[in-house]
């Protein structure tokens, strides 16, 4: 069977490599790969395929910057030009990026069977261009691989028990490539890391495109970093530019974006973690590490249950009370919430038996 990946982003690149590693392994199983360029600094995306021995994509597209409608229509047009060409029996997308709607809407179209990774996650929250996305990648999915059973029963509550569609709960590929990769982590090159710091991270539309949120998760993170623990940002590219245009001012340990395994050192040295990431909060808890949530909403609500997550939402006076509170604290996986590390093999098995 001759599979289509469509990846464009940095949480994407870190599942596609450990689905990929299990696919080419696989005789009955040929993959080419689109990259979109929807992260476009070297740091974010080009690193991924060194890091985690992914083959380099075989379609470059080179599409990033813009409004998300326009972002994801150039991408329709692409992806759809590669899928006419090269006829895959199956379409393969990941988590919930302006990338995932493009490819699954393309395939979708030219009815080729597509298959989600990551499917059924849910924020409730129509404002976040993520959840939009996964919404509507699910509903033009005809497999749905979901993380949890959280997840299975979202699309449960949504009627999916009475479509043709193909659900299945294999695990989250996140731990997968966590447990795989973490004896490979590396320091990143830059001196000057605290023995007990917190590593934040903000890249968050909802975050971002509001200066008031900004202003007071940034006031938050220079008030911990000056009063209690150093703070270690790794500078998203779309943050650093809104902040230099918005004139605010950072005082926290700022680095470049960095690549995976640099990015597992930092979750592993940690005491805490700070993110409005939908991802870090999975790494944070494979780690054992207390994560803050700097969102009204998450998708991962198994971890708000079982004590491993707090959403502050960006009110600064909950970011500094709840990270000096959570600060040190280890997180114990009694449940094995995520598969357990078995989730790729899962999804190929399956695949290869279509």
């Amino acid at each position: 069977m001759k599979i289509i990946t469509v990846i464009g982003a940095r949480p994407q690149f870190i599942k596609a490599g450990v689905v990929s590693k299990q696919i080419r392994e696989n005789s009955s199983l040929d993959e080419k790969i689109i990259h979109t360029g929807q992260h476009f600094d070297a740091n974010m995306s080009n690193i991924f395929f060194e890091q985690l021995g992914m083959p380099r994509p075989d379609f470059q597209l080179s599409i990033s910057g813009g409004n998300h409608g326009s972002m994801t229509g150039r991408m329709l047009i692409e992806i759809e030009e590669v899928f006419l060409k090269e006829k895959p029996d199956m379409v393969l997308v990941y988590g919930d990026t302006n990338s995932t709607l493009a490819g699954a809407l393309a395939a979708a179209k030219l009815h080729i069977p597509v298959s989600h990774v990551e499917a059924g996650l849910r924020s409730y929250n129509m404002k976040m261009p993520e959840e939009i996305n996964r919404i509507l990648t699910d509903q033009i999915s005809d497999i749905l691989f979901c993380p949890t059973q959280v997840a299975v029963d979202n699309l449960n509550k949504e009627g999916f028990l009475n479509k043709n569609t193909e659900v299945y709960n294999v695990g989250d590929v996140m731990q997968d490539s966590a447990l795989l990769f973490s004896e490979y982590a590396q320091q990143p090159n830059n001196n000057g890391f605290h023995e007990d710091f917190i590593l934040a991270t903000i890249h968050r539309a909802e975050n971002t495109d509001d200066p008031e949120r900004l202003a007071d998760i940034i006031y938050a993170l220079n008030e911990l970093n000056r009063t209690f623990a150093q703070v270690v940002l790794p500078l998203h590219p779309r943050t650093k530019s809104t902040i230099e245009k918005l004139g605010i001012k950072l005082e926290v340990k700022i680095i470049d974006p960095v690549g995976y395994l640099e990015m597992l050192w930092l979750l592993k040295a940690s005491k805490l973690v700070l993110t409005d990431s939908g991802g870090v909060q999975k790494e944070a808890f494979f780690f054992g590490k207390s994560c803050v949530t700097m969102r009204d909403q998450t998708e991962w609500v198994e971890l708000i249950e079982v004590g491993a997550n707090t959403l502050v939402g960006a009110n600064k006076n909950d970011i500094i009370e709840v990270s000096r509170r959570n600060f040190g604290r280890k997180i114990v996986d009694n449940d094995n919430l995520y598969g357990g590390g078995r989730a790729s093999a899962s999804i190929v098995d399956i695949l290869s038996k279509i």
